[in-house]
């Protein structure tokens, strides 16, 4: 295994409106970054399911891989629709951005693929990116346009790169962002009331309110940083990728860095059996890493 050491940033003091705060590190002390599977083409879309094994995208290979929590990789399925981004829905389905045909899935545990967005007002979507599930069931999804070489369509027939909600009966699919350039990574918090948006080509991450029905209110830059894709932690904490992976805490202030040795660091996710190894998918590899948090998914 690859072991790089760790070069944290630490934001020692950050002040907030009730005093002064001191930062944990989120890192377990002494942990270094392991790569635990290489040799792929360009890996992206971690998820983990409820056992803490972590399911991720070989996207130019046209597969998903799984690696168990005993340390085994595997193929889930392949061909995958050239899927990137992944998210399991509260029923085990592993929810797909299947851009070879611009489709949205769900992929059940007996492998059946059932599409659910292919199109919005009768055009094709883009080519889904990465896609969150709200915890009543709602689907959260950018939707950004990157030529792929595989395509045979045309040219772009959505008027913006949008963010889109597929409800929860899988019925109707509405655009509630429709003014960033290019949206990629999408996160909630756990109690579904907060969504993080980050616009790569902006090089911004936006915070906005979930209201009841699903639309989307006060927009606020939460940092001047891009990402790929995204997570969060038990403690609200914000991962954001690209250049390695750099860790933001609520207020919106970057507290921490953990470098990759790859020239470019897609999508991160929490995995393991007590949910506290980081998983980062870069380019050819996989990688982990021991946290002191877990992820928010763990906190039920």
């Amino acid at each position: 295994m690859y072991k790089s050491a760790i070069l944290p940033v630490f934001l020692s003091l950050c002040l907030f409106h009730c005093g002064q705060y001191i930062h944990k590190p989120v890192v377990r002390q002494g942990a270094l970054l392991q790569r635990v599977a290489g040799d792929f083409d360009f890996t992206e879309g971690p998820a983990a399911d409820r056992e803490g094994n972590v399911y991720f995208t070989d996207q130019p290979n046209n597969r998903i891989l799984k690696w168990s929590v005993d340390g085994e990789l595997s193929t889930f399925v392949e061909p995958a629709g050239r899927a990137n981004g992944l998210y399991f829905d509260s029923e085990g389905n592993l929810v797909a951005c299947a851009d070879e045909k611009n489709e949205l899935w769900s992929i059940s545990p007996d492998k059946k693929v059932t599409v659910l967005a292919s199109n919005y007002e009768g055009s094709l979507l883009n080519g889904p990116n990465d896609v969150w599930v709200h915890p009543d069931g709602q689907l959260y999804f950018t939707d950004p346009m990157y030529p792929r070489s595989y395509w045979n369509r045309g040219p772009m027939e959505q008027t913006c790169q949008g963010v889109y909600l597929l409800t929860a009966d899988r019925k109707n699919l509405i655009r509630v962002i429709d003014d960033l350039e290019q949206p990629n990574g999408i996160v909630g918090t756990a109690d579904g009331k907060i969504l993080y948006v980050a616009d790569i080509q902006a090089k911004k991450t936006y915070r906005y309110t979930i209201e009841e029905d699903g639309s989307l209110t006060h927009k606020q830059v939460f940092c001047n940083v891009g990402s790929d894709g995204m997570t969060l932690d038990s403690e609200g904490h914000v991962y954001l990728t690209g250049f390695g992976v750099t860790v933001f805490n609520a207020m919106g202030a970057m507290v921490e860095r953990i470098e990759v040795p790859e020239s470019w660091t897609a999508n991160v996710c929490f995995g393991g059996q007590d949910g506290k190894t980081l998983f980062i998918t870069a380019s050819r590899s996989l990688y982990s890493i021991q946290m002191r948090v877990h992820g928010m998914e763990a906190q039920e």
